[in-house]
């Protein structure tokens, strides 16, 4: 099984119902294949974590570099696991906004509890310092 990492920016502001439809279909998509992972959205980037078999990972990652809507991407991080982080969620998603208000940062603690690497919870805990406040 494979996880990975990615960073990207969005070629325009993102409104929520761009953000439903993405959920939306990459909801549909993951699932048909088993692929799970996280979305967390902050102003113009995207952070994302994709788990699941080599070949799914790699085609689901393959789609989502062909979307128009963003550019710069960049793959963190890639590593092979035998369990998932992120087994029960087909997509896990967190908006941007004030991470300092309690409900985003209890929101976004809870969508981050469950990872244990530490290199992977550094990235989502930095990209919500960096990108969710200035959201």
């Amino acid at each position: 099984m494979q996880r990975l990492l990615y960073i990207s920016t969005a070629r325009a502001i993102i409104t929520q119902d761009v953000i439903d439809d993405i959920l939306r279909v990459s909801r549909r998509n993951n699932a048909a294949v088993g692929v799970t992972g996280l979305l967390i959205v902050g102003g113009k980037r995207f952070l994302q974590v994709l788990e699941g078999t080599d070949l799914a990972v790699a085609q689901t990652f393959d789609r989502i570099q062909r979307d128009p809507r963003h550019f710069a991407m960049v793959s963190l991080a890639r590593q092979t696991i035998t369990e998932r982080t992120f087994g029960s969620w087909s997509m896990g998603y967190q908006a941007g906004g004030n991470a300092t208000s309690g409900e985003s940062a209890a929101a976004m603690a809870a969508l981050i509890a469950p990872i244990d690497d530490p290199m992977l919870r550094g990235y989502f805990t930095g990209f919500v310092d960096l990108h969710m406040k200035a959201a």
